[in-house]
């Protein structure tokens, strides 16, 4: 295999902290721009991966790193925004990726992989709405794109399994709305090995990419798998809608907003997919149980001993 120059934009992410190592490992020289390069000296370490200091939205800028590389991955996404209005959404979905497309043209690069997500496009969330904005632009855009639609993204330090551990730690009662929402969580390893195959595959290019793990979960079977690897005992309270929409209006207005009116919205369709991205792929799927139980270390270890022992 030819090694590729990559640029990797949200290769700081979540995501990224793991398809960049691994980029890296299959021989590619991997850029990954940065508002701040100094505080992921740790990606700098790797063996012929830079990381640059750039303004995401400065075309000028994007066309100039993207000189004399083969490909750009676009990873870049959020959750919530500030405000309710989309606005946020807007820019970083849909005006950056305008803004990356631009800059390919004027860079020469015709590789683009984008990240995006199951449902983009549908309902009235912003962050749906604007997902499936961004995916038009790249489909309309010329070059030769591939687009992944994941389910929700579990691994060491995600905002899944993660989160709800942090908030289970602080309370005996969690009160969660639209509990009965539906996900087939994807493992994060998974979805990087996707990435690694079409961008070493061109026969990926012009398909979209729906990646979604073997086990569908409610979000209510989540939380508790979580406090049972915790070993704590939790009451999880489902909320009606009427109260769910509540919670979610206050808590836009919470620092850091944990939960929001939009993901309320984004909660109201199935997370759960329909063509199998990853058995197109070739890939074999990642089960929960053999991931998330190390994340938790010890205490999940001796937790999963004690009701063992309980059954005895």
């Amino acid at each position: 295999m030819i090694p590729l120059n990559i640029v990797v934009l949200g290769g700081t992410g979540f995501v990224g902290r793991h398809l960049v190592p691994a980029l890296q490992r299959r021989g590619h020289r991997v850029t990954v721009p940065s508002r701040n390069r100094s505080s992921h000296r740790e990606l700098s370490l790797l063996p012929d991966v830079r990381i640059v200091d750039t303004d995401p939205y400065d075309v000028s800028q994007l066309a100039a790193r993207f000189v004399g590389h083969d490909a750009v991955i676009n990873l870049v996404g959020i959750l919530n925004e500030r405000g309710n209005d989309g606005s946020g959404f807007r820019r970083v979905h849909v005006d950056l990726t305008r803004g990356v497309i631009e800059a390919c043209r004027r860079a020469g690069v015709r590789r683009l992989l984008q990240m995006s997500a199951l449902n983009a496009g549908r309902k009235r969330s912003h962050y749906l709405r604007t997902r499936g904005e961004a995916e038009a632009l790249v489909r309309e855009s010329g070059l030769d794109w591939t687009i992944f639609q994941p389910s929700v993204i579990f691994g060491r330090g995600d905002g899944l399994f993660t989160r709800f551990a942090g908030l289970l730690k602080l309370t005996p009662v969690l009160p969660l709305a639209r509990a009965g929402a539906r996900f087939a969580p994807v493992h994060v390893g998974d979805v990087v090995a996707a990435y690694v195959r079409a961008l070493e595959d061109r026969s990926t290019i012009g398909h979209c990419y729906e990646l979604y793990g073997p086990e569908v979960l409610t979000l209510q079977q989540i939380v508790q798998y979580t406090a049972q690897q915790l070993g704590l005992r939790r009451w999880i309270v489902p909320l009606p809608d009427a109260l769910g929409r509540m919670q979610a209006a206050l808590m836009d207005h919470v620092p850091g907003k944990p939960f929001s009116s939009d993901n309320f919205r984004s909660l109201q369709l199935d997370s759960v997919g329909g063509v199998d991205g990853l058995f197109v792929l070739g890939i074999d799927k990642t089960p929960i149980a053999a991931v998330v139980p190390g994340m938790f270390g010890v205490v999940g270890r001796q937790s999963r001993l004690a009701r063992l022992r309980k059954r005895e």
